[in-house]
């Protein structure tokens, strides 16, 4: 018998520092991988596993999960969902994104964020601003159609999202309880072709739905900017006038999404090629909010006004704190 064990007291000696620090950048890469595999394949995974049992004895499970769907199909615009935020993306390989907070939002009013850019996956957008704003409530708005998949409905709506729609998120800023807070991905799919590592380009100023979104209720605009965003993945860039991109365009405007080529570093090397995310890190910045004020009916130049307001402020936080996220002096952000 060892000595100590025979007073009860465990011999094994406790993990050193450098072992903790490996298992927490393990759990933060497998929680990373996870959330790209879930977000490129979970909902094609179960919408086919739902068709295949049809024709199988557990036919009826199938069956259920429509009854359900069915049952439940108002809960996208709705966004009653709304649970844990925080958890959208525990952390990006090997460092959870870092948050800057440059303003108080505090919690009487509504917030719309914009958040940029999109990104591959929009990784950073949203992640734990439910801990940086602790009196907020924030829902998520992702594509109408990732929450009618089997699988990416349950995943998308545990992390707190709602549908983009115009019907969901009037919804969710027209409750009686103030402090609640959109996070909308303004540049869409379309950003996602222009995700390209060095490159800050913003599909931008012919989006002005959120500002109509924000005037209708009176929600302060607020710019959020992921630096390092477009850094995290390698992505196949098309010439504007080859029939690559024409593809991509029109698939996009078919089904919504970017079907853009990318890849990251494999799972178990660094110099592989794979699906986990570049170790890059990532800075979200949460900008001053401009309060707007409420128009139910809002015209066109009280739109372009704040649209106006809106790029500036997005420019201005771009330009402050550039160079504290690594970016040489002479970088502009691009709109288009």
């Amino acid at each position: 018998m060892a000595e100590g064990e025979h007073l009860g007291v465990s011999t094994t000696p406790p993990p050193t520092p450098s072992e903790k620090t490996l298992k927490k950048q393990w759990l933060e890469v497998l929680s990373t991988y996870q959330y790209v595999l879930c977000f490129c394949f979970l909902g094609l995974f179960f919408s086919l596993a739902g068709f295949l049992l049809l024709f199988t004895s557990l036919w009826y499970l199938s069956l259920l999960y429509l009854v359900w769907l069915f049952l439940d199909w108002d809960t996208p615009q709705q966004g009653d969902w709304a649970l844990a935020f925080s958890v959208f993306l525990p952390s990006s390989c090997p460092l959870p994104p870092q948050l800057v907070k440059t303003a108080e939002l505090p919690p009487d009013r509504n917030y719309v964020l914009g958040s940029h850019p999109h990104g591959v996956i929009a990784v950073g957008s949203g992640t734990g601003l439910s801990q940086l704003f602790p009196g907020l409530r924030f829902s998520m708005a992702v594509l109408n159609c990732l929450l009618y998949l089997p699988g990416h409905r349950e995943y998308f709506l545990s992390c707190g999202a709602c549908s983009v729609n115009r019907q969901s998120l009037d919804y969710v800023l027209s409750q009686s309880q103030l402090g609640r807070a959109v996070v909308i991905v303004v540049g869409g799919a379309n950003e996602a072709l222009y995700a390209v590592p060095g490159e800050h380009c913003l599909t931008l100023r012919n989006r002005k739905g959120f500002v109509r979104l924000a005037l209708r209720h009176g929600a302060s605009l607020v710019p959020v900017y992921s630096f390092g965003e477009n850094d995290i993945f390698r992505v196949k860039a098309f010439a504007p006038d080859s029939w690559q991109h024409l593809l991509q365009v029109t698939i996009k405007k078919l089904l919504s999404c970017s079907p853009c080529i990318f890849w990251g570093r494999g799972l178990f090397s660094a110099k592989s090629w794979g699906l986990l995310p570049l170790a890059r890190p990532i800075t979200t910045v949460v900008g001053r909010p401009i309060l707007v004020p409420q128009c139910p009916q809002p015209t066109e130049e009280q739109v372009d006004h704040y649209h106006r307001l809106y790029m500036k402020a997005l420019e201005q936080l771009f330009e402050e704190h550039k160079e504290s996220c690594g970016l040489p002096a002479s970088t502009r952000l691009t709109f288009i």
